[in-house]
């Protein structure tokens, strides 16, 4: 492998899927220097109706090479295919929300006239591009992020750079060429994989008006504190999702989903359940439930038909969570299912009843396919538990009975809370944040766009 080239392996087996050319300081210099020319031209802004119609055309492309991006979602981020195939649609419904909603991005009407002082006067607001954007990517949903990240700057009418995960660049890089094949100006999109302290530098440059990260806490919280003034900043990081089952709940409607929730991409989610809190005395049943299916779910190689479960992205990751799972085991926590590394790349589906309330399974994002279930005398000690740590991110309740959710929806500190379903539901358009360390600001399609522009008001003196 020459030094500017990374190699873009299977996480299941390491054959070659691909390779890409990393950019160096002085490709960096350029792309900033495009993005902020433009951002300073704005008679040379690309139109409105002109956006609509190449994030359409987009659209389009990407719709006639459909399973060509699943097949690439799952050779690269080891993402089954099956799963793979949904996260392609996503993203193009991604693509035409950023398209059908830029006409809801809006001014309005500032009331005048309510003192002496602003009297005979109008006011209105308009919402203007804020500027060149930055992104930074994660790995495990490479092409439905890039397309959160990049496809509303390019809507509200903001150039951008997009560095995606190292891991997993060629669903970034095809999306970025889709968009230049759609009609979107050379200059307008950097595609940009670099080793970090090259990002570093992309980050921090005071030409930046936004920068856009998916990934750690530990990243993410950093490269913040290293913007340059006036940049702003959205951070989307993960969590240990907690779910709160009563004893009212419907559980065999709900053993299903949390399979789903918890083992949908090897638990490499940043909202998969993880830590899930019974009630009633029911926490073994619960845990033997899940892990009778999840005991089932065929681990193999992602581009297989027939998988279910994946690799982990890199055989140190395997080794990390073997780690944590044998420490909680160290603890007398009760294996369920699972508990061991199936190969260098592949972890087995695992349920852990009871481990120990400090364990890093209890306590850190477990990043991975085991599932933590917990025995909880009553429902204070279980909104407790969840609320405990200095994440919060999505979380759950099963209960079929109504004051009951209600009181623990009201207690729960989260941004989302799913009522009768898996902490890792999502749809495109709807707000999606972390709270305390897990994250900053809002994303979701229709709220990235209005992050990504600035409001401009004019006072009319009549």
């Amino acid at each position: 492998m020459m030094q500017n080239i990374i190699d873009v392996c299977n996480p299941y087996d390491f054959s070659k899927v691909g390779d890409v050319e990393l950019v160096t300081d002085n490709d960096i210099e350029n792309f900033l220097a495009q993005a902020h020319q433009i951002a300073r031209e704005k008679r040379k802004k690309i139109p409105k109706h002109e956006r609509i119609l190449i994030l359409r055309r987009a659209a389009g492309l990407m719709k006639n090479i459909h399973e060509e991006l699943s097949l690439l979602i799952a050779a690269e981020g080891g993402k089954p295919l099956i799963d793979a195939r949904v996260e392609v649609t996503r993203a193009i419904d991604g693509v035409e929300t950023c398209a059908n909603d830029l006409g809801n991005v809006i001014g309005k009407e500032i009331p005048m006239g309510l003192t002496e002082a602003a009297k005979n006067r109008i006011a209105f607001s308009i919402r203007e591009p804020i500027g060149p954007v930055v992104a930074v990517s994660a790995f495990n949903h490479p092409l439905n992020l890039i397309v959160h990240q990049v496809a509303p700057a390019i809507a509200v009418g903001c150039p951008c750079i997009v560095k995606p995960a190292n891991d997993t660049p060629l669903s970034c890089q095809k999306f970025v060429s889709l968009l230049i094949e759609a009609g979107l100006p050379n200059n307008w999109i950097g595609f940009a994989p670099c080793e970090n302290k090259v990002a570093e530098k992309l980050v921090t440059d005071k030409r930046v008006a936004f920068f856009s990260f998916i990934g750690s806490a530990k990243v993410g919280w950093y490269l913040k504190s290293k913007l340059a003034p006036g940049t702003r900043c959205a951070l989307e990081h993960g969590g240990a999702a907690p779910v709160i089952v009563c004893e009212s709940a419907d559980t065999t409607e709900m053993i299903p989903k949390l399979i789903k929730g918890g083992f949908y991409h090897s638990g490499q989610v940043c909202v998969s359940v993880q830590r899930i809190f019974v009630l009633g005395g029911k926490g073994k049943k619960v845990a033997e439930d899940i892990a009778s299916g999840a005991s089932k779910l065929k681990v193999g190689n992602a581009i297989e038909e027939q998988t279910e479960c994946g690799p982990l992205i890199r055989p140190g990751e395997v080794q990390r969570v073997e780690q944590w799972v044998n420490e909680a085991i160290a603890e007398n926590c009760d294996v369920i299912c699972g508990g061991n590394k199936l190969s260098e790349t592949t972890y087995s589906p695992t349920v852990l009843l009871n481990p120990d309330e400090n364990s890093k399974v209890s306590t850190a994002e477990i990043f991975g396919p085991v599932v933590c279930v917990y025995d909880c005398a009553d429902i204070h000690e279980a909104v407790r538990r969840a609320n405990s740590l200095d994440v919060a991110f999505q979380a759950s309740i099963f209960s079929n009975n109504l004051s009951e959710t209600i009181s623990t929806f009201s207690n729960l500190d989260a941004t989302a809370v799913m009522i009768n379903d898996h902490t890792a539901f999502r749809v495109d358009w709807m707000p999606f944040a972390g709270r305390k360390q897990s994250g900053h600001g809002i994303g979701g399609i229709g709220y990235t766009m209005e992050d990504m522009t600035q409001i401009k008001m004019a006072v009319l003196n009549s």
